[in-house]
């Protein structure tokens, strides 16, 4: 049995943090699009990472049908966004992403990590282009949306090390 952390990442803040947990796992740390669902023995512990794009997680569904069949001793996954964690933050991306009882078995993390315009490939700066004209034409903008803007011109950065201990913790209790 063994461990492998797999991750989608668009401007590599998750990347950042799939190679933080590798190191500490001591596992083999692959970007999605090399990935086999081949390399993958019954019995593995699963950790894929994705950004998070209007409570979907980046690359998920791929990441599902290539290990779909496979006997795992468990599914590990950790969401990366700008917002600050909330409470209930986990249950709202679980029910985007695992529908009915997809997810049951699936542990989840949510982790912060940034936002950085000037990282994104064409397709997502026009819709966080979008998204900031939307935002700039509201009224009234809560701290969140506040934040968003001024992290266009000014990019924002809050991955940090330890943010990955709880789930490096969960993994090694499992014994993977």
């Amino acid at each position: 049995m063994g461990t492998i952390v797999v991750y989608r990442s668009i401007s590599g803040f998750t990347k950042k943090y799939a190679g933080w947990i590798a190191e500490e796992l001591g596992a083999p740390c692959v970007e999605l699009g090399d990935f086999s669902g081949k390399a993958v023995a019954d019995g593995d512990v699963l950790v894929f990472g994705g950004s998070l794009h209007a409570v979907g997680i980046n690359g998920y569904r791929k990441f599902s049908r290539l290990v779909a069949g496979r006997k795992l001793k468990q599914l590990v996954v950790f969401a990366v966004g700008a917002t600050p964690h909330r409470a209930g933050v986990e249950e709202v991306i679980r029910a985007g992403n695992f529908p009915g009882d997809d997810g049951k078995d699936i542990r989840l993390f949510y982790l912060r990590g940034g936002f950085d315009y000037g990282r994104l490939d064409w397709p997502n700066r026009l819709l966080m282009k979008l998204l900031k004209a939307k935002l700039k034409l509201r009224k009234q903008r809560g701290p969140d949306e506040e934040g968003m803007l001024k992290a266009y011109d000014r990019p924002l950065d809050v991955t940090k090390k330890e943010n990955v201990a709880e789930l490096v913790a969960y993994v090694k209790g499992l014994g993977g």
